[in-house]
């Protein structure tokens, strides 16, 4: 009998840890071992590049929040994909042309909903500002070509936060990636890969990579031999993709170190939100 009393106590209480264990898990793991990056916050939730859309990256435990920084006509980091301001702002017209306090006028919420509206176009020192110390950061730097002196500023501006590990800087442009690295060698760069590029020859990969700590593909365009490549040289790999709903059973099969996500509800009816361990 006391046996028997002990065995149905122990089944009580393995069923109890694991309810118990089940309740407590409030993230939606995809894969503990990658890495998620909240592209442009959480960009299908919220207006892109506005801190309602960084805000809501956060609340879903995004480990970066990715953002894509210009120069406005007076020399401020503007955060923003687009070089334009049209389709995102109820405005038109060329960052590199307005000011600051031009771009501070405009509505960049509204075309993304009422609910929206009233959101601006916020600075790169801003986000910094606003999200330090709960968060990464993935930061693009746009056509640098189009803004001599960007790497300048932005490494000036980072060098304000003391942690540079929770701080990435890339671009397609790998000579401005090489430049941000010799002007400060203790922040991580990464090359983003434009599809048509995608085929890396082994002294491709041996430049980039000794410069570089992430070269980042389109999950369309790359293969699991090319990441194992990347790995061999000691860099890492984040993919991204449009819409691509094979994005995540890609990623965990490539190995990638990351995935770079709009936070929307595919492929699952939960947002894609992937938990480093």
């Amino acid at each position: 009998m006391r046996k028997h009393s002990l065995f149905c106590l122990a089944i009580v209480g393995a069923c109890l840890f694991l309810l118990v264990g089940y309740n407590d898990q409030s993230k939606k793991v995809h894969h503990s071992k990658m890495i998620s990056v909240a592209h442009r916050g959480a960009s299908s939730l919220a207006p892109e590049n506005t801190l309602a859309a960084f805000h809501k990256a956060v609340e879903l435990r995004a480990d970066y929040l990715e953002t894509d920084v210009h120069l406005s006509k007076d020399g401020e980091l503007i955060i923003m994909h687009d070089d334009k301001i049209d389709r995102t702002t109820n405005g038109s017209g060329y960052i590199k042309e307005m000011t600051l306090a031009e771009l501070k006028e405009l509505d960049a919420g509204g075309t993304f909903g009422r609910e929206f509206e009233g959101e601006s176009i916020i600075t790169l020192n801003e986000l910094l500002e606003e999200f330090y110390d709960q968060v990464g950061f993935l930061i693009e730097l746009k056509n640098p070509k189009n803004y001599p002196g960007i790497e300048e500023k932005v490494v000036e501006l980072v060098k304000d936060y003391y942690e540079f590990s929770s701080i990435i800087i890339q671009s397609f442009d790998a000579d401005s990636m090489m430049k941000v690295h010799t002007l400060l060698p203790e922040i991580e760069v990464a090359v983003l890969i434009h599809p048509s590029e995608s085929l890396l020859s082994a002294k491709r990969l041996d430049e980039l990579t000794s410069f570089a700590s992430y070269i980042n593909f389109n999950v369309s365009f790359v293969s699991k031999r090319t990441v194992d490549n990347v790995h061999k040289r000691g860099s890492k790999v984040l993919v991204w993709s449009k819409k691509d709903k094979r994005l995540v059973s890609k990623a965990q099969k490539f190995g990638v170190d990351g995935i770079i996500s709009d936070f929307s509800a595919w492929p699952t009816d939960e947002p894609i939100y992937l938990v480093q361990e």
